[in-house]
């Protein structure tokens, strides 16, 4: 099923469970497409304003490089954990190794990125934790979403998701465990594909055939043997999504795991899901159906509630 926000309530490493076989490909992405903003903005390594990093039309604002570099910086650490060399991050990102270097440091000083005993590989720091985190805490959404999901964990006794969607991927903003020993292992903040995943085609079915066209590739990436990878094949299977309200994910995004998924329609389009993920070895029709009235339940549950946001 289907996860940048951040880290609070619980980011501690660990598989998504909607579910973690998106092996982090869908924010390594999103930071590709930022580098390569960075790799236009123009030669040298100075601080000096350039176009913007998505090759915006004539007369938007222009972006200042140093904010732009250290935006991208930041999200090719979040796409690829662990600690890196500096010819690596280099490599990359394509920007020159001297302000490269100079930026690292600075991000050291301040905390946002950390280095190993060497002081020579590099990867994010625990400042980036306290801001995701504050996402979270500060959400509308989220906060008047716990009820409900609590109430949800309960129904089905299985693994739930409140997730929101952000370009071609899907957030995980609150999760609930399930009770099972046979269960994902979840974090807030995993990040995966809109079209792996219950979460993600739920809020596409919210756009127009020609939206989704838009936003994603003719060939979609293959997270297992049964991801949908053709863009067409997928917008057919959307106009079911509308028909019936909700979506699923039959071992898309995780082996051996199916999910299901609801919009939660508070705007239009909807940009926040629910989904309950279980494993196949435990889904029987029975269990199938029951799964879906609770997930019905909530989205009429948290509409309600959210109503005025």
């Amino acid at each position: 099923m289907t996860a940048g926000a951040g880290a609070g309530g619980g980011a501690g490493a660990g598989a998504g469970g909607d579910a973690d076989a998106g092996r982090g490909a869908s924010g390594a992405a999103g930071a590709g497409t930022a580098a390569a903003g960075v790799r236009g903005a123009g030669p040298g390594g100075g601080d000096g304003a350039g176009p913007g990093p998505d090759g915006g039309p004539a007369g938007a604002p222009a972006a200042v490089k140093s904010a732009v570099r250290t935006v991208v910086l930041l999200e090719h650490f979040a796409a690829r954990p662990g600690l890196h060399s500096l010819a690596d991050i280099q490599h990359d990102l394509g920007l020159p190794k001297s302000s490269l270097y100079m930026l690292l440091r600075t991000l050291v000083n301040l905390g946002w990125v950390e280095t190993d005993a060497t002081g020579t590989r590099y990867g994010i720091g625990v400042r980036a934790l306290l801001v995701g985190s504050s996402y979270i805490d500060g959400d509308e959404v989220v906060a008047a979403a716990r009820p409900t999901l609590d109430r949800l964990s309960e129904d089905t006794t299985e693994t739930i998701h409140l997730a929101r969607m952000d370009g071609t991927s899907v957030v995980y903003l609150a999760t609930r465990q399930s009770r099972h020993y046979l269960r994902p292992f979840t974090r807030v903040g995993r990040r995966l594909p809109v079209h792996s995943t219950a979460l993600g085609k739920a809020l596409l079915a919210g756009h127009s055939d020609e939206e989704v066209r838009a936003l994603l590739p003719r060939r979609l990436e293959a997270v297992t043997e049964h991801t949908v990878t053709d863009r067409e094949r997928l917008i057919e299977e959307l106009a079911v999504v509308r028909e019936k309200g909700y979506a699923e994910d039959r071992e898309e995004n995780t082996l051996g795991l199916r999910c299901f998924g609801v919009a939660v329609p508070y705007r239009t389009p909807a940009r926040d899901a629910v989904s309950c993920s279980v494993p196949v070895a435990r889904l029987t029709e029975e269990r199938e159906e029951l799964i879906k009235a609770a997930l019905f339940a909530a989205r009429d549950r948290l509409s309600v509630v959210t109503r005025r946001m």
